[in-house]
């Protein structure tokens, strides 16, 4: 699979371990009684915290860790129990090494402690991201759900098979009545779709299906970036990845080639204000095009 150089151009200061971290400030943001969500740099952190203790879902990047449990001890002085990561990419799980040595029991989905456990090449980046340390791997996977009853709320994690990943698992907080979808949701932004890693946009649609289906219009949704969002911001965004989608497959259909869809500019509507921030134009309708070439 070719990817071309703008993505790793757009992308590769943003996601090096090496970016400055000692800059980032940590905001955080009340969503419901109980839940917080604690923007950073990488994905969005979502917080359950109560009586029964902390629930994190996401981590960052390591440096960034001593600051992420100083905004935690802003709210809560209970201990962090468990870490959720919502999958693989170093952004969201970072963190992992040195929450898991505080003592926090990290779960995730079985793909995303199987690419964690070995070297991974992401084309997109440009780059090799190696292996993890032990104690940075997940301790509990799951293949389908789990669910944790804390807090006195029930938080259904599960997983969605071939989304932004082959690992992606959103977590549903019934009771507060929040989602936190990690990065099948880049809430105003065109998502990054990992190919290379087993994400497809078709995956991606049917994600945004199932949160919907368990939200209302007054649930509050955690999207792995962006500003935190309703469900109708979410059907904004399942309608524009539709729209995507379908474009692009009747330009396939044509016999249209990659370059030949891009100079056509299928989604110009959209462009300006959903391909400015993060993922351009060209690259969106490359994730797609490959998403739907590789399923045909």
């Amino acid at each position: 699979m070719r990817i071309t150089s703008a993505i790793v151009l757009s992308l590769g200061a943003a996601a090096a371990p090496a970016f400055a971290q000692q800059d980032v400030q940590i905001q955080t943001v009340a969503v419901a009684p109980g839940v917080h969500m604690l923007v950073g740099s990488g994905g969005n952190i979502g917080v359950s915290s109560g009586p029964d203790g902390v629930f994190v879902i996401d981590d960052q990047y390591a440096p960034l860790t001593e600051k992420i449990v100083a905004a935690i001890r802003g709210f809560s002085d209970r201990p962090i129990r468990f870490v959720v990561n919502t999958h693989w990419h170093f952004d969201h799980v970072g963190g992992n090494e040195n929450l898991g040595k505080m003592g926090a029991l990290i779960v995730a989905h079985d793909n995303v402690r199987e690419r964690m456990s070995v070297e991974q090449v992401m084309e997109a980046l440009g780059q090799t991201v190696p292996p993890s340390p032990d104690q940075a791997l997940p301790v509990v996977t799951f293949s389908e759900a789990v669910t944790f009853h804390l807090n006195g709320d029930e938080l259904n994690v599960f997983h969605v098979p071939h989304a932004h990943t082959d690992g992606d698992a959103i977590i549903r907080f019934r009771t507060a009545n929040v989602v936190h979808m990690g990065d099948t949701f880049f809430n105003g932004l065109y998502p990054f779709i990992d190919l290379g890693s087993g994400g497809n946009v078709r995956g991606i649609i049917a994600a945004a299906d199932a949160a919907l289906a368990i939200t209302d219009a007054a649930t509050k949704i955690i999207p792995g970036h962006g500003p935190l969002a309703s469900r109708a911001d979410l059907e904004r965004y399942r309608a524009l990845l539709v729209t995507a989608r379908d474009r692009v497959a009747a330009a396939i259909a044509k016999g249209h080639t990659l370059d030949q869809i891009k100079a056509a500019k299928p989604m110009a509507e959209y462009d300006e204000a959903w391909g400015g921030a993060f993922i351009n134009p060209e690259q969106f309708i490359e994730f797609v095009y490959r998403s739907l070439e590789a399923t045909r």
